[in-house]
C-alpha cells in the first residue's frame, strides 16, 4: 500500500481520473495503481490502461485492457467489454501495425453490442469503422457512411465527444470526395468545438483536430491547415500531448512541402516518425510516404522509391512510384503504375483520381499518344468541375496546356500554362508555378520567343533552387540546357576562373566552409569572391547564384 501524503485519497480512482483531466499523466497513473491495488476492479484497471496510454507505455496499456476486457466479461458487462475491444483495435494498429488483429477487435466489440438499446460504445465503434475504412482501405463512401451513423448516436445520447469527432470525420470524408465547401464548413466547427474545450476526452479532441490537418493536405488549402495547426500546437502544449498529434505533424509537414518549405518540411517528418516509432509505430507510415514524395520532389529518386516500397499498401504509393517512373524518364513504367493507382480507387475518392489522372496525361504526352492524353484531360477537367478546387483547376490548365503543346497549338498551349502559372502562384505553391515555368519557356522558344522563354527558366531556376530542387530543371524535356548557352557565355565572360570554381561549389549546395576547404582557400576569401559573383551577375542570394550556376551549365 502506497503512503505518500499525496496519494493518501479517500478515493484514488476519483483523483486519477481528476489528474488525468488536467493532463497530469504520471500523477494519475500514480492514482490508479493505488485504486487497483485497493479494488482489483475492472473500473481500476481500464483507468491504469488509460494513463499508461497517455504515457506511450503500449504493452503495459494493452495487457490493462485485455485484462479490464476480461474482468467486464466476467462481470456480464457487455457495453463496457466492448469499450475495451474498441480501443484494443485501435492499440493493435496504432502500436503494432496489426490489421487483421485490429478487425478482430472490431468484430468482437459488435457482437458484444448486438442487440443492446443505444449507448455510446456503439458511437465509438462506428467512428473507429470509418477511420479504418479511410486509413485502411481508401473507402471514402464507407467512412462517410460510418460517420453520419455515429453523429446520430452522439446527437440522441447527448455525448458532444461522440457527436464532434463525428462531424469532423464527416467533414473530412466529403472533402475527399470532392465537396470541398461542405466538407470543411463541417470540419471548422468541429475543430472550434474541440479547441473550445466541448469535448471532454482529450485524445478525441486531438484526433478532430488531425480530421483537419488531413483534408488541408488533400485538398491543398495551405492557409487554413497554417492557421489550425497552431492553435492544435498550442493545444497541444497546454495539455503535453505531442505525440498525439505525431500523426498530425506528418500531414502538415506535407503541407510544408506544397508550401515549399522543404528544410522546415524535412524536419517535420523527422519529428513526427521519431516520436511515432516509439509511440505509434504502426502509424508511421503516414509519414515515410509524405517524406518519399519530399525525397522525389528533390530528386532523390532511389531513395523516394524504397521509401514508397516501404509502404507500398498505402495509395499515396503507388502515385508516387509513378511519378517516381516518369521524373526518372521511363514513361511506360509510370503508365503501369498510374493506371494500377486509378484502377483501385473507388468513384468518390475524386480528390485522388484527379491526382492520378493530371500524371497519366501527362505520361501519356511523354510516351507520344497524344489522343490519349486528350481525353484524359477531358475526363480530369470533368472532375475538376465537380470539385472546383483553385489548386486542382491550376493542375488541370497546366495539363491542358502540354497537351495542346503536344497536339501543334502553341498559343494554346502558352495561355493555359500563362493561367496556370498564375494560380499556382495565387494558390502558394512555388514547386508547381516552377515547373510550369519551365514548361513555358519550352512553348515560348517554339514560338521563337528566346528573351522570355529565358527569363522564365529563370525565375523557374531560382525558385528551384531555394527548395534545393534543381534537379527538376534537369528533368527530361526541361529546356534549361537549350536556353542556357547565353547564359553560360555571359557568366564566362563575366568571372575568373576561380569565381567560376566557386559558383559550380555554390551551384552543388557547398557551405562557405565547404569550398573554402575543396580550393584550399580562406573563408573570406571564399565570401569575397561570392560578392563579386553577386554584383557581376546582379544577383541577390546565394540561391540565386546557385540557380544561376545551374541554368549557365557550370556544374
Amino acid at each position: 500500500m502506497r503512503t505518500e501524503p499525496e496519494l493518501d485519497v479517500v478515493d484514488p480512482l476519483a483523483a486519477g481520473r481528476e489528474a488525468l483531466s488536467r493532463g497530469e499523466w504520471e500523477q494519475a497513473l500514480a492514482y490508479f495503481e493505488v485504486a487497483s491495488e485497493q479494488n482489483h476492479s475492472a473500473e481500476a484497471i481500464e483507468a491504469l490502461a488509460m494513463a499508461a496510454w497517455w504515457l506511450d507505455n503500449a504493452q503495459f496499456a494493452i495487457e490493462s485492457r485485455e485484462h479490464a476486457y476480461r474482468l467486464y466479461r466476467e462481470r456480464g458487462a457487455a457495453a463496457a467489454a466492448a469499450r475495451m475491444a474498441i480501443w484494443l483495435g485501435w492499440d493493435s494498429l496504432a502500436f503494432r501495425g496489426e490489421p487483421a488483429v485490429a478487425r478482430g477487435w472490431l468484430q468482437r466489440a459488435h457482437r458484444l453490442l448486438e442487440g443492446l438499446d443505444p449507448v455510446p460504445e456503439h458511437g465509438w465503434l462506428a467512428l473507429r469503422e470509418g477511420e479504418f475504412a479511410f486509413l485502411l482501405e481508401n473507402d471514402i463512401a464507407a467512412t462517410k457512411r460510418f460517420a453520419e451513423q455515429a453523429r446520430s448516436i452522439g446527437t440522441a445520447l447527448a455525448v458532444p465527444d461522440i457527436e464532434f469527432s463525428a462531424l469532423g470525420l464527416e467533414g473530412l470524408a466529403l472533402a475527399s470526395q470532392g465537396n470541398i465547401a461542405d466538407g470543411i464548413r463541417l470540419l471548422d466547427e468541429a475543430s472550434a468545438a474541440a479547441m473550445a474545450g466541448e469535448m471532454s476526452e482529450l485524445w478525441a479532441a486531438g484526433r478532430t483536430c488531425c480530421y483537419m490537418i488531413t483534408a488541408c493536405e488533400r485538398v491543398r488549402d495551405l492557409d487554413r491547415a497554417h492557421q489550425w495547426s497552431q492553435r492544435m500546437l498550442e493545444f497541444a502544449k497546454r495539455w503535453r500531448i505531442q505525440d498525439l498529434f505525431a500523426v498530425c505533424r506528418a500531414h502538415y509537414g506535407a503541407i510544408l512541402v506544397l508550401r515549399g518549405t522543404w528544410e522546415e518540411a524535412d524536419a517535420t517528418f523527422e519529428a513526427a516518425l521519431r516520436e511515432l516509432r516509439v509511440s505509434r509505430p504502426g502509424m508511421a507510415f503516414e509519414a515515410l510516404v509524405r517524406r518519399a514524395d519530399l525525397r522525389r520532389r528533390q530528386g532523390r529518386f532511389e531513395e523516394a522509391a524504397e521509401l514508397f516500397r516501404q509502404v507500398e499498401f498505402h495509395p499515396y504509393a503507388q502515385l508516387g512510384l509513378a511519378h517516381v517512373a516518369l521524373d526518372s524518364g521511363d514513361a511506360a513504367l509510370a503508365a503501369e503504375r498510374a493506371t494500377r493507382f486509378l484502377r483501385k480507387l473507388g468513384p468518390e475518392s475524386r480528390l485522388q483520381r484527379a491526382a492520378g489522372l493530371d500524371l497519366y496525361a501527362r505520361v501519356l504526352v511523354a510516351l507520344g499518344e497524344t489522343e490519349r492524353a486528350r481525353n484524359t484531360h477531358h475526363e480530369l477537367q470533368g472532375v475538376v468541375t465537380e470539385v472546383g478546387s483553385d489548386s486542382l483547376h491550376a493542375s488541370a490548365l497546366a495539363v491542358e496546356g502540354i497537351v495542346a503543346e503536344a497536339e501543334g497549338d502553341l498559343d494554346t498551349a502558352r495561355s493555359r500554362i500563362e493561367d496556370a502559372i498564375d494560380l499556382f502562384h495565387r494558390c502558394g505553391d512555388p514547386f508547381e508555378t516552377a515547373r510550369s515555368r519551365l514548361d513555358l519557356a519550352r512553348v515560348l522558344a517554339a514560338l521563337g520567343r528566346d528573351d522570355p522563354a529565358a527569363e522564365q527558366v529563370r525565375v523557374a531556376h531560382e525558385a528551384l533552387a531555394e527548395m534545393q530542387a534543381e534537379r527538376e530543371a534537369r528533368r527530361p524535356g526541361a529546356p534549361a540546357s537549350e536556353l542556357g548557352d547565353s547564359a553560360s557565355a555571359e557568366a564566362t565572360s563575366l568571372l575568373t576562373p576561380r569565381e567560376l570554381d566557386v559558383l559550380k561549389l555554390v551551384a552543388q549546395g557547398l557551405s562557405n566552409t565547404e569550398i573554402a576547404q575543396r580550393l584550399v582557400l580562406s573563408e573570406h576569401t571564399v565570401h569575397r569572391h561570392l560578392a563579386n559573383i553577386l554584383r557581376k551577375l546582379d544577383l541577390s542570394s546565394r540561391a540565386a547564384a546557385a540557380a544561376w550556376g545551374t541554368r549557365a551549365g557550370v556544374i
